[in-house]
């Protein structure tokens, strides 16, 4: 299977030399995702729970547009830059993975990209009858 770069107008663009997503092999890597609001390229708010809010549901429109959905997802990353955070954001990700969570490192961070307070990528398997 050739590599099939992910990039569409739903979700925001890289803020780097970066793809929103590759699809190989019947996966689908997600670049990390900031919660960045699609329309104006900003981050939708100062707290880590609106950022992660955002980062997922990024997410979730580029795993759709690589023939997937978050059901799919059997590894996550997220980096915050304060860990204190965790528990808040952890709500936040339990409405976007509800149950069969995926494999998940966490890792506090110095800094993110635009001073962002947290950044989130994924690893999903291709299916196209997937949903949420």
């Amino acid at each position: 299977m050739s590599k099939r770069i992910v990039l569409i107008k739903d979700a925001p663009l890289p803020v780097g030399p970066c793809s929103q997503g590759v699809v190989m092999d019947g996966w689908v890597w997600t670049s990390g995702q900031l919660g960045l609001d699609t329309a104006t390229g900003s981050l939708v708010g100062p707290d880590a729970v609106t950022q992660a809010n955002q980062a997922l549901h990024n997410i979730e429109v580029i795993l759709r547009s690589a023939g997937s959905a978050l059901n799919q997802v059997v590894r996550v990353t997220v980096f915050l830059t304060d860990m204190d955070d965790l528990s808040a954001v952890d709500a936040v990700y339990a409405n976007y993975f509800p149950n069969d969570f995926p494999a998940r490192s966490c890792v506090e961070v110095t800094r993110l990209p635009l001073d962002a307070r947290i950044e989130i990528d994924a690893v999903a398997r291709v299916n196209r009858l997937a949903s949420r």
